[in-house]
């Protein structure tokens, strides 16, 4: 029998609850729906009014994997969705993920939540930039907070304030907000950065997706910033081995980091963090917060 749970007023079938998602730690289904409903507070003002799209893993990282934008089958009338009319179907909508009813049901299907630069009815208008830094072996996170330090300080002349977490997987992402601008703008603008960062640090970075030249160097991934792209939501779990989360982390831990293990996080641990330290990204959310692209 499917248990039937009440959120904010809305009737939700929790299905599975004892299913283990993550088999190498035994983390089930029900601990994920736990998780999420204790971060929910710091998790849906970063995918507030931004359509959301869902890699979904309900078999754990060793199942099915698939990538979906539309809404999934089954999706209540209640869910809202905003209109992101797409070349391929100028009548798409996507998921809003706009209070804990939705992120519950959102939730209940396994998912990872990733979300564009810009927000519900301002497609291609970002008021957020990001750069994903991925480590090609025998480079690790380590080497992505070499990186992330210089990237800081150069965007730092620019007058822009960025804020570190990691990907849940093995780098790190970098983000900043933004007075609202055009994609493509941030996009240009990323492209620089990434190539100046290859240019000041030859050895250590690449600013070209090419896998010949990504061995013992740091991806610095600029393409996110483009209005069809997403990047995984900040406290989102990944669909990997352990139950990993894309944790914002603090600049002295950055600074600090010796070892790949020095940066993963998982869930009970983020919750931890949590009640610590308060939503290390809070400021992301605010607009008193935001840098004018130079």
């Amino acid at each position: 029998m499917t248990p039937i749970t009440v959120v904010e007023g809305r009737r939700l079938a929790l299905s599975n609850l004892d299913k283990v998602i993550y088999p190498e730690t035994g983390f089930t289904k029900g601990e994920v729906l736990h998780y999420y409903a204790t971060v929910a507070e710091a998790l849906l003002p970063h995918v507030h009014d931004r359509p959301v799209s869902f890699l979904r893993y309900p078999d754990g990282p060793d199942g099915q994997l698939f990538f979906t934008k539309n809404p999934p089958p089954g999706t209540p009338d209640w869910v809202r969705t905003a209109a992101v009319p797409r070349t391929e179907d100028p009548r798409a909508r996507q998921v809003v993920v706009a209070d804990l009813a939705t992120l519950m049901w959102a939730a209940n299907l396994v998912v990872e939540f990733h979300v564009p630069q810009w927000t519900e009815g301002h497609p291609a208008v970002a008021d957020r930039l990001v750069l994903d830094l991925d480590p090609g072996p025998p480079a690790t996170v380590v080497e992505c907070c070499a990186v992330a330090v210089w990237l800081r300080d150069r965007l730092a002349a620019d007058g822009l304030e960025v804020r570190p977490k990691t990907s849940g997987a093995k780098g790190l992402h970098l983000s900043a907000r933004l007075e609202p601008v055009p994609s493509r703008t941030v996009s240009a603008y990323a492209k620089e950065l990434a190539q100046e960062a290859e240019a000041a640090l030859p050895d250590l970075v690449v600013h070209r997706m090419t896998k010949a030249l990504r061995p013992g160097k740091v991806f610095v991934d600029h393409s996110q910033n483009a209005a069809a792209k997403t990047t995984a939501a900040p406290y989102t779990l990944r669909a990997r081995s352990r139950q990993a989360v894309s944790a914002p982390v603090t600049w002295a831990e950055v600074e600090s980091c010796r070892s790949p293990a020095a940066l993963m996080f998982l869930a009970d641990e983020v919750v931890a963090r949590l009640g610590r330290d308060g939503d290390l990204w809070s400021p992301l959310t605010d607009p008193e917060h935001a840098g004018r692209l130079p």
